[in-house]
This record gives C-alpha cells, sequence and structure tokens, in this order.
C-alpha cells in the first residue's frame, strides 16, 4: 500500500471517476444502500441516481426515506431548499437491471452471500461499459472472492461504508492485488474530495475495522456467564460511546457477527467461532449509553475488572494482529475506531496510556482465556504512528502538510501543532525541498481554530494563560523564522487560530468558497496569537479588513 497518505494529493485518475461520475447505481435498497446513495446525491447532487432492488416495495420505501432526510435537513436549517431540490432530482429507481446501461460506477449493497453477489456482478458486466467502475459494500467477503468472476477484475474492488452511510465519515477502500491501481487512487481521490475519510485496508476477511468491531462484539457475548448485557455495555463505555450490546440491538447486529466470525474462523481458525448465544437471541436487555439498565448496577469491581481486561484484551489483540500483518496503517487504524466505531481513543493511543506494563499484563490474561487467539507480534507502543493527527507528502520537492482531525474540523490543540513543528524540522534543511504547503483535510475546513476544551482551566491563571499563548505560538514563531516559502492553501472555513495560522504563513491561497472569521470575542477574549499584530507587517493591504474581523466576531469574511 504505497499510495500517497492524502488522497487528495493522488494524481492517479480512473476515466470516469475524474473529476466525478456522472450516473451512479446503488444495487441493494435496503438499509445502507439508499444510505450511500444520499451521501453521493449530497457531496454530488449534479449526479443522476438510480436505486435498484429485486421488489420495487422496497425502491419505493428508499426513495421515500431519501425524502425525508431532505425534509429533516431543511428543517433544522442545515439545507436550504433549493439544494435539497438538487439532492432529490434526478433519483430514480426500479426492478429492471437494464437501468445500468449507461453508468459509470455502480455499487452493490446487496445481502451479504456470495453466489448472489457473483449473480449481481455477472448482470453488471452484461450492461455496463468497459471502464465503468464496479465496488461493493461488503464488510467482510474478500474483494478477491467477490470478484474472480468479473471478465475485468481490474475495474473492481470494496468501498465498505459504515452506518449511518450518509453521516459515518469513515469508508475503508480495499487494496487487492488485481485493482488497477489508477481506480484505487481515483476513489481514495473522490472520497476525500466529497468529506470522506477513506482508508486503506488489505484484502483479508472482514478487512481493518470490522475485525475490530466483530470480535469486540463477540469477545463480549463471551464474557456473559461473567455478566449481564447492560453490565458488559457500562463497563464498555470507559472504552466507547456505546456499549456493543447496545449497538447490536441498533444495528440488529447479532446474524452479522455470527456471518463474519463465521468466516473468520473458517478463514483463521475456531478461536474466531461466534459465541453460540447469538443464535438464540434477538434483542439484548441494556440501557442507553449514560443510562443503562437497572441491572447493571449490580456489578462488583472483581467481575468488572474481568470484563474490562476481556474488552481491552480482544481489542489489542486484534490490533497488534491488523498491524503485524500490515492489514492496514497504525494512523488508520486509531482514526477508523474513534470515527466508525465510536471509541473514545484508538487501540494503539489507548496502549500507550496505558503503559507497557498494563498491556502486557492484559494480554497475558487473554492468552489464558482465549488460547490460540493471536498476539502482538511486538510491543504495541512501537506502532505508534510518528503523525496522528497530520498527513505529510512530499511532491516535486514540496513538502504538503495535511491538518487531519476532520472529527474536530481540524482544529488545533498540542499534539497536532508537535507533528506539525516536527515536519518542518524533519524537512526545512533538506536542499531537495524547495517549500511548504499547509492545508486542511476534507472539505469543510482548513482549521476552525483551537480546541478550547483548556479555556477554562486557564480563567484567573495569568502564568498559566500565558504559557499557553507561549505553547500556541510555538509553531507560528517557527514560521516567522523559516527560510523556506510556505503556502496556506484554504478551504473550507479558517477560524481563529486557524485564520492566525493561514496568515503567518508567506502566502495564502483560497477557494471562492473559503470563509474566515475571528470569533474570539463571542469568548470574551481576543485574538491575540498574530491576528492583532501580524497584519500590519505581512499583509498590509488586508490589514484594514483583518482588524474589522476581531470586533465583528461571528461576521464571516
Amino acid at each position: 500500500m504505497a499510495l500517497p497518505a492524502n488522497p487528495l494529493l493522488d494524481r492517479s485518475v480512473w476515466p470516469t471517476l475524474n473529476p466525478a461520475p456522472k450516473r451512479v447505481a446503488v444495487i441493494g435498497a435496503g438499509t445502507i444502500g439508499p444510505d450511500i446513495g444520499y451521501y453521493l446525491k449530497s457531496a454530488l447532487p449534479g449526479i443522476e441516481l438510480t436505486l435498484l432492488d429485486l421488489r420495487q416495495e422496497a425502491v419505493d420505501a428508499a426513495l421515500a426515506r431519501l425524502r425525508g432526510y431532505a425534509e429533516k435537513a431543511v428543517a433544522k436549517g442545515k439545507m436550504k431548499a433549493a439544494e435539497a431540490a438538487a439532492v432529490l432530482d434526478r433519483i430514480g429507481g426500479g426492478t429492471d437491471v437494464a437501468r445500468l446501461e449507461g453508468c459509470d460506477w455502480v455499487i452493490e449493497a446487496a445481502t451479504e452471500n456470495l453466489a448472489l453477489k457473483h449473480r449481481i456482478f455477472a448482470a453488471i458486466e452484461a450492461r455496463v461499459g468497459p471502464d465503468t467502475v464496479i465496488t461493493s459494500n461488503t464488510s467482510s467477503l474478500p474483494a478477491q472472492r467477490l470478484f474472480a468472476k468479473l471478465e475485468r477484475p481490474q475495474r473492481a474492488t470494496v468501498t465498505h461504508f459504515f452506518a449511518p452511510a450518509w453521516r459515518n465519515p469513515i469508508v475503508e477502500v480495499i487494496d487487492w492485488p488485481q485493482a488497477d491501481r489508477a481506480l484505487i487512487g481515483a476513489l481514495r481521490r473522490l472520497f476525500a474530495a466529497t468529506g470522506k475519510v477513506p482508508l486503506l485496508s488489505a484484502d483479508v476477511p472482514c478487512f481493518m475495522l470490522d475485525r475490530i468491531f466483530d470480535n469486540w462484539c463477540n469477545d463480549a457475548a463471551l464474557r456473559l456467564g461473567v455478566a449481564s448485557a447492560a453490565q458488559i455495555d457500562a463497563v464498555a463505555e470507559a472504552f466507547v460511546h456505546a456499549g456493543p450490546f447496545f449497538v447490536l440491538n441498533l444495528a440488529h447486529g447479532n446474524p452479522i457477527i455470527v456471518e463474519t466470525n463465521t468466516l473468520q474462523a473458517d478463514e483463521e481458525g475456531e478461536p474466531y467461532r461466534p459465541a453460540p448465544i447469538f443464535d438464540s437471541v434477538e434483542r439484548w436487555l441494556t440501557g442507553a449509553p449514560g443510562a443503562p439498565h437497572e441491572g447493571a448496577r449490580a456489578i462488583d469491581a472483581e467481575r468488572a475488572a474481568a470484563v474490562r481486561d476481556r474488552l481491552l484484551g480482544v481489542l489489542w489483540s486484534q490490533a497488534g494482529d491488523i498491524l503485524d500483518r500490515g492489514i492496514g496503517e497504525a494512523a488508520d487504524l486509531d482514526l477508523g475506531c474513534r470515527l466508525a466505531l465510536g471509541f473514545r481513543h484508538g487501540p494503539i493511543e489507548l496502549a500507550q496510556s496505558a503503559g507497557a506494563a498494563e498491556v502486557a499484563r492484559v494480554l497475558e490474561r487473554f492468552a489464558r482465556e482465549r488460547p490460540g487467539m493471536p498476539l502482538p507480534r511486538r510491543p504495541l507502543a512501537e506502532h505508534a504512528p510518528r503523525e496522528r493527527h497530520v498527513v505529510v507528502d512530499r511532491i516535486d520537492g514540496v513538502v504538503i502538510i495535511t491538518l487531519r482531525r476532520p472529527e474536530a474540523l481540524n482544529a488545533l490543540h498540542d499534539a497536532m501543532t508537535d507533528e506539525v513543528l516536527a515536519a518542518f524540522r524533519r524537512h526545512e534543511h533538506d536542499p531537495q525541498v524547495r517549500g511548504f504547503v499547509i492545508t486542511g483535510y476534507g472539505t469543510k475546513a482548513f482549521c476552525s481554530g483551537a480546541d478550547i476544551g483548556r479555556f477554562p482551566s486557564l480563567l484567573g491563571d495569568a502564568d498559566a494563560a500565558a504559557q499557553y499563548a507561549r505553547d500556541c505560538s510555538r509553531l507560528l514563531v517557527h514560521l516567522d523564522r523559516c527560510t523556506k516559502p510556505v503556502v496556506a492553501a484554504v478551504q473550507g472555513m479558517a477560524l481563529g487560530g486557524g485564520f492566525e495560522l493561514a496568515i503567518r504563513c508567506h502566502a495564502l491561497v483560497a477557494e471562492r468558497q473559503a470563509g474566515f472569521q475571528l470569533p474570539e470575542v463571542t469568548l470574551g477574549i481576543v485574538p491575540g496569537i498574530g491576528a492583532m499584530a501580524v497584519p500590519q507587517r505581512r499583509w498590509p493591504a488586508a490589514a484594514p479588513v483583518i482588524q474589522r474581523m476581531g470586533p465583528t466576531g461571528p461576521r464571516q469574511y
């Protein structure tokens, strides 16, 4: 997987996905298929979208759901009526596969049945052109098996969305040997340009993130002899925003765990076999996150510790296996666990904070309780990525530093600042480097400013506030001294400290839709990390406008 880390910089082109597809079909109008379609129409309202299913009733229900999404967005003020009309325009559906003719991209989102999928792919290839892209939304079936019977397997791969697909930013793109390299690059580019966060995974059963989720849920079920579902969920909420049994209820996921873990067991050994209880329970007795079922209160410290250790054990077992086998990258694994699966911290970040001794203790216990399950071949902390919050690329002698905290609109915090500084120090004295570009990941924001979570703790403490200001300034002061040109490439919002970062660069290039704000006045503070003084020195022609931004606060320029 030697592709550029930031897909927006990938110059590879697949003919029908550059710059964007014009006609897309989604096969499967059940749960996730329509949501994938709504994401695409929201991001690319000009495309023509077709939903196909065996039953017209399913198609009609799916189209009604899309209308409901758009109407709700308008009612909440998240979308204008004209925008909603554009999203709902040129959407159709039916049961006739002839509708596939002329499509640039066909996404299969049918039931997880390999024989059925083979029949669907045969029907697709019989009706589309040679350059039409074909992808599957499977969560577990390897691409090598899915596309084995295609005449042109190089135009196909897996694009695994996570529910709800129109809102969850993560999509796994499966890098399998027969896929055209340009296809993988173009899909990643398209997803990144439409607000998704594409993560590469190798072609193994359940790919990267479902190996975490499926086995987290399976081992939770195997602990039901120690604690109830509600008690396990209550313990799990130290690590995730919603416990495994609550999520399984929400997603009707028991059959999914049976299916995926059976596949892993058949491929990789009996320890992956799904807990027998999944076949006999339809719904678990548990409560909503933060307000667990009454039964959760009865668990004692010893049983809570047993549950905690098992959950951490299987998490670190699977994380180590993924990284040892090269199934995915450490930074992607941590990010995907947070954004797709709702973990509070990724498994590698969690291992670092726990410490080597605690990780070793938990894994020793896990090995005793779950013999045969994989254990990390080396300490998990050794897998810690050099960059967790930024992506660093080097193209034609220019180092591009991409701020990547999509869950916080690329807001700055100490760890991100340290990573940006380290990237400058690593490359600025290299004679082959001509300059730097700083940009933000995604479509919504260059940088939404400083992470203000620390502000309340600084109130009334002048020394701490002054030190925090110095900490925030260390990157900006370094930019002042940088002898090579630094350009801010701004898309979306540049707010507060994000705007101050942009104007500290030597040049600034922005999309027409970009917006600039200094909202500090709404918090009772001033933009004191550069916007008060830098404009007069570096941007004298723009200084009057920038100075007006401070007192006007929420007004966007």
